[in-house]
């Protein structure tokens, strides 16, 4: 375990490091956080309740997605298709550490530090530029953290998933755009699914995608009764035990392959 928290630590300090990404990333996260706003505030115009949502939840909903945006950023799939294309990628499974904790270790080193340099930013001009982000109900706090982490762990297993196509297509950079902007649209991030048709909206709720954003989100501001929300969690739980095993499974696979290939 020390071996992995002195990787988050060395994260940390090197992610504190680059501080025109930080202002690049707060900077397109507020254009897109407050275009959302606007756009969400403009289609409320002259209605007061959508969906069963008011337009002041629906303002909270983009400024919680903004913010919780940074603590889904992922760097596995590039880290995956760095050793892969260096060659480096047997040599790394040799080491004393497990290649995928490195990976994780350094997702979470990342993160903590960009809970301070982009977080608290994006919250603060939310909170100035559109409102104030109050939580619907402070005792649901306990499940929005509980969902927060499993859509967490939902994501980054998506991620590993795709970062060890690699293996096979050496560059997998095209798919790892798609794979974002299809999340963002398909988890209810930028547009929620009830908005959607009763049929598409059926099927998403049939995918692992909505319980990466849109759970925690409707905890947040209150859409739902708490019955609901357990419930959604218990499938939450469901698609993160699913894609843990699917994880294994083609992580088990990968690995005697590179063994036998030697790389």
């Amino acid at each position: 375990m020390k071996k992995y928290l002195f990787i988050v630590k060395t994260q940390i300090i090197k992610s504190l490091t680059y501080e025109f990404n930080v202002y690049g990333n707060i900077l397109m996260q507020t254009i897109i956080m407050i275009t959302s706003a606007y756009f969400w505030r403009a289609l409320y115009s002259g209605q007061g309740v959508v969906g069963d949502v008011t337009a002041e939840s629906m303002q909270t909903y983009i400024i919680i997605s903004s913010a919780l945006s940074v603590l889904l950023i992922t760097g596995v799939e590039q880290r995956i298709g760095r050793s892969v294309e260096r060659g480096t990628v047997a040599t790394d499974m040799t080491k004393p550490v497990s290649l995928f904790g490195m990976f994780f270790a350094e997702d979470i080193g990342s993160i903590i530090a960009l809970i301070f340099q982009n977080m608290v930013p994006i919250l603060l001009i939310g909170s100035i530029m559109i409102k104030v982000p109050v939580m619907a109900d402070i005792r649901d706090l306990p499940l929005f953290v509980i969902s927060v982490v499993e859509s967490f762990l939902i994501n980054w297993l998506i991620a590993a998933l795709f970062g060890m196509m690699a293996f096979s297509t050496i560059n997998n950079n095209a798919l790892i755009q798609v794979k974002k902007h299809l999340i963002r649209l398909l988890s209810g991030s930028i547009i929620p699914i009830w908005f959607f048709p009763e049929g598409v909206a059926k099927v998403l709720s049939s995918l692992p995608f909505i319980y990466i954003y849109q759970l925690p989100l409707s905890i947040y501001i209150g859409r739902g009764t708490r019955a609901e929300h357990l419930a959604q969690m218990c499938i939450q739980f469901l698609w993160l035990v699913i894609l843990s095993a699917l994880f294994l499974f083609v992580h088990n696979r990968v690995t005697r392959k590179v063994m036998v290939q030697g790389g």
